[in-house]
């Protein structure tokens, strides 16, 4: 996976300046390069003013957007690039310009119904996280408050099959371009009352997860520090606060083996670990 051009996706709210933070910092740890992006509702379907011309219309949408991009420079500095694009659908709109841009990522904030710390799946989100033809980065909402002064771990949601394999690969790519630790985790999800059959299959399928994040690790260990954890509970939520989580940390997740190739198609446990996660979580594309 290439991390040399970082798309950002912006408003003139806080979850555009959460995104806008995470892209910064994304970018300056991996040498990338920044495009900062608006994007604008085509003027013919926009509602404005009562009897206003069209041309009115348009240069008052101009105006707005200009003043939203110099907002944004201040931000993130004269070295990045802005952009307007028009487009109906915000998401739609950020994957059109990620492929004319060439972009290797794109990076977006929480909706503002999350709560502080955490990811809420809006409408723009949505439509990346199943349509991106590259991996999509959220920030947790109030990132941009105060965000780490780097990156400090990755850690990979892994269950052992082609699609979470060919993800871990580009994972550990990241973990290389950024310099960074890799850590494995699998989620075993168990119920409150359990009959002894289904305690004995539990057992079972703690030891076979177990085994596969060794081998996992086991087949990146030479290039990267690689650690695997087992965390467990009655629901994802609780699973993943088992653990430790560095101020600096990413989640990387693998897309649903349903959805279709070389796109971002969030998976039910992916979509779980989103909600639940406080820090930052990417979601890669399904390359098989």
């Amino acid at each position: 996976m290439k991390l040399d051009n970082v798309l950002a996706g912006y408003i003139p709210e806080t979850r555009g300046r959460d995104g806008l933070a995470l892209a910064t910092l994304l970018t300056g740890q991996a040498h990338a390069h920044l495009t900062v992006a608006i994007v604008q509702p085509p003027a013919r379907s926009t509602p404005g003013p009562a009897r206003a011309e069209q041309s009115e219309w348009r240069a008052y949408l101009k105006e707005q957007a200009e003043a939203t991009l110099t907002q944004a420079r201040e931000l993130a500095g004269p070295d990045a690039d802005y952009w307007i694009h028009t487009h109906r659908g915000s998401g739609r709109g950020l994957v059109e310009l990620a492929r004319k841009r060439d972009a290797d990522v794109v990076v977006i904030g929480s909706a503002s119904g999350g709560g502080r710390g955490r990811i809420a799946v809006g409408s723009t989100a949505d439509q990346l996280l199943h349509s991106s033809s590259v991996p999509v980065l959220l920030a947790p909402r109030g990132y941009g408050d105060k965000p780490p002064a780097a990156f400090d771990r990755l850690t990979v949601a892994y269950r052992r099959g082609p699609g979470c394999d060919v993800a871990l690969k580009d994972a550990a790519a990241v973990a290389v371009r950024l310099g960074l630790p890799l850590r494995l985790v699998t989620l075993v999800i168990r119920k409150t009352r359990r009959a002894k059959i289904e305690e004995e299959m539990l057992v079972r399928l703690r030891e076979q997860a177990a085994a596969d994040l060794r081998a996992a690790a086991q087949d990146h260990s030479k290039r990267l520090k690689v650690e695997v954890e087992l965390l467990e509970g009655r629901n994802v939520a609780q699973a993943l606060g088992t653990t430790s989580w560095l101020p600096g940390e990413m989640i990387i997740c693998a897309s649903s083996d349903t959805g279709p190739l070389r796109r971002v198609f969030l998976g039910d446990t992916s979509l779980k670990i989103v909600r639940a996660s406080t820090c930052p979580v990417m979601i890669l594309t399904r390359q098989s």
